[in-house]
C-alpha cells in the first residue's frame, strides 16, 4: 500500500511538472488571452471598446505657450530675437465623434472628430482675452510673400502703409488663437474671396472638425484596429512631391491595435502636420501601476535629406529642404510661410536654437511621447507638442522688413495632453489581473507539480528509515546478556 502510494505521487508530480513546462513552450494560455483580446478590440456598436473610441473618457487638455518678442526694433535692424515664453493657456478639449456610420459590412467606420475647446482659467497663467503677445504679424508677411514680384506687390506696400502695419504685431493670446478681423486681409479678401479676413492660429478650429474619416474596424485584421484609409474622401494627400510622402499611415494617435511590440512603428497620421509620421520604442514603465511601453517620434521623421534622402517629398517646391528639425506646410496652409518643429526647436539643427535667444530645448517638456499599454494598445498617457514658426526674411520689395535676418521664427507651441481616468484604469486593472491568472496556470500547476515531488521525496526518505530500523532489529540476538 505504501510503494503504491509512493508510486502514485511521484508519478503525479512528474506528470504536472512536464505538463506546467509544456504549457509554458506552447504558450497555450498565452495564445488564450492573446486571442480574446484579439477579438475584443473590434469597433462595433454596443461593446466598451467602441464606446470608448466614441467618446474616450480620459480628460484632454490643451496648454498653448507664445513666445513674446521683447526687442522687436532691434530684430528689424539684424539682432538676434529675444523672445521670452508665456504660458501655459489650458483649454479643456471634448473630442467626441460623430455621425458614425458603419460600412462595408462592418469592416469600415466613417466619423467625424469635432473639437470643442473651453478655457481653464485655474490651469492658466493669465486671462486669455486681456493678456498681450507681440508676435510675427503673419498676415502681413504672408501677404508680403504673396505678392512680392507680382503686379500686386505695390498695392499691397500701398496697404501696408495705409494701415501701418509691421513685421510684428500685438494682440490677447484669445485673439492670436481664435481670431481676431485683420485689416489687409479683409481688403484681400474683397478681391479674393476664398482669403478669409479673420486670422487666427486656430481660427474656426473651435466646435468644428477637421474632415471626415474612415477608419477600419479591426473586424478582419486586429492590426488594422482603427486605422485611418480615408480623410476627406481621399485615400492620400495631393501635397506632397512622392507618394509615399503622401500616404495616409495609421491611426489618429488615440488608440491603436492591441499585442504591441517594442520593434514596431507606430505609424500616426495629423493633419495638423498635414502629413504621416511613425514613433519608436523608447522605454517601459508604468502609468497608475499599469506596464506601457513608451514610444517617441523618430529622429528619422523631420531629418534633413541627407540623413533620410525619403524626406525629399516633403521639400517644397523640389529641392528647397529645410535643415533637420523642421516642416515647411506652407503649402497645406493656404501659402502662409508656416513651418513646424519640436518646442525650442528640440532635437532640430541647432543653428535654429542660436538664432533666437530664449530657446531652451528639453526631453521632458518639449518631447511627444505616448504610454501604450502594449497588451490592451490602450493610451494611458500621451502628449502631442508641436511649435508653429514663421520663415521671415528681408524682402527689399518692402521696408517693414527691415533689415531682419532670415529667420525660422517661432510664435508658440502647443501640449495636448492626456491622462489616463481612475475609473478606466480601475477596469484596465481588473482585464489585466484576469489575464495574468489565465497566463498563470502554467505556474500554478509547476508549484503543485514541485509540492507533490517534494512529499514523493520525503515519504521515500521515511520509508527508507523505517526499512533501515527493521533490518537492524532483525540482526540484533535474541537473548541479550550482560
Amino acid at each position: 500500500m505504501k510503494s503504491l502510494c509512493l508510486v502514485t505521487v511521484g508519478v503525479l508530480a512528474m506528470a504536472l511538472l512536464i505538463a506546467s513546462v509544456s504549457l509554458l513552450v506552447a504558450h497555450v494560455f498565452q495564445t488564450v488571452v492573446d486571442l480574446q483580446v484579439k477579438q475584443g478590440t473590434v469597433l462595433k456598436n454596443g461593446t466598451e471598446t467602441f464606446e470608448a473610441w466614441e467618446d474616450p473618457p480620459p480628460p484632454v487638455y490643451m496648454q498653448f505657450y507664445f513666445f513674446n518678442v521683447t526687442n522687436p526694433l532691434e530684430v528689424l535692424q539684424g539682432a538676434t530675437p529675444l523672445v521670452e515664453e508665456i504660458g501655459p493657456y489650458t483649454y479643456r478639449e471634448y473630442r467626441p465623434r460623430v455621425h458614425i456610420q458603419f460600412l462595408d459590412n462592418g469592416t469600415k467606420v466613417s466619423a467625424l472628430n469635432p473639437k470643442t475647446y473651453v478655457f481653464e482659467p485655474q490651469k492658466s497663467v493669465g486671462d486669455a482675452k486681456v493678456d498681450l503677445i507681440r508676435t510675427v504679424n503673419i498676415p502681413a508677411v504672408t501677404a508680403m510673400e504673396w505678392t512680392r514680384s507680382t503686379p500686386l506687390q505695390f498695392a499691397t506696400e500701398v496697404l501696408l502703409l495705409l494701415y501701418q502695419e509691421s513685421l510684428f504685431t500685438v494682440h490677447t493670446v484669445d485673439e492670436l488663437l481664435w481670431g481676431y478681423k485683420d485689416r489687409l486681409l479683409s481688403t484681400i479678401h474683397l478681391l479674393h474671396p476664398e482669403i478669409d479676413p479673420v486670422f487666427g492660429l486656430f481660427n474656426k478650429m473651435n466646435g468644428t472638425d477637421d474632415g471626415e474619416y474612415v477608419f477600419l474596424s479591426g473586424e478582419t485584421n486586429y492590426l488594422n484596429f482603427s486605422r485611418i484609409v480615408e480623410w476627406k474622401g481621399k485615400e492620400s494627400l495631393s501635397w506632397w512631391t512622392t507618394e509615399g510622402c503622401n500616404m495616409i499611415n495609421g491611426t489618429d494617435g488615440t488608440s491603436f491595435h492591441p499585442l504591441i511590440s517594442k520593434d514596431e512603428n507606430i505609424y500616426i497620421f495629423s493633419s495638423d502636420f498635414c502629413r504621416s509620421l511613425y514613433l519608436v520604442y523608447d522605454s517601459s514603465g508604468t502609468v497608475a501601476d499599469i506596464p506601457t511601453y513608451r514610444f517617441v517620434p523618430s529622429t528619422m521623421v523631420f531629418a534633413n535629406t541627407t540623413v533620410n534622402p525619403d524626406n525629399a517629398g516633403f521639400c517644397v517646391p523640389p529641392g528647397n529642404c529645410p535643415a533637420t528639425g523642421v516642416l515647411n506646410v506652407s503649402i497645406c496652409k493656404q501659402g502662409a510661410p508656416v513651418f513646424i518643429s519640436a518646442p525650442h526647436f528640440y532635437q532640430a539643427d541647432p543653428k535654429f536654437i542660436e538664432d533666437i535667444e530664449g530657446m531652451h530645448p528639453k526631453k521632458e517638456y518639449h518631447e511627444t511621447f505616448l504610454d501604450i499599454n502594449p497588451l490592451t494598445g490602450l493610451v494611458l498617457r500621451a502628449a502631442k507638442r508641436m511649435q508653429i514658426n514663421v520663415h521671415v526674411r528681408k524682402l527689399p520689395e518692402f521696408f517693414e522688413t527691415g533689415n531682419i535676418r532670415t529667420l525660422i521664427f517661432p510664435v508658440m507651441y502647443i501640449n495636448e495632453s492626456v491622462l489616463i481616468d481612475e475609473v478606466s484604469a480601475s477596469k484596465l486593472k481588473h482585464v489585466l489581473l484576469e489575464a495574468s491568472v489565465v497566463t498563470g496556470i502554467p505556474f500554478v500547476i509547476m508549484a503543485l507539480g514541485i509540492v507533490f515531488g517534494i512529499v514523493f521525496v520525503v515519504l521515500v526518505c521515511r520509508s527508507r528509515g523505517i526499512n533501515e530500523e527493521s533490518n537492524e532489529d532483525e540482526r540484533s540476538p535474541l537473548i541479550r546478556t550482560s
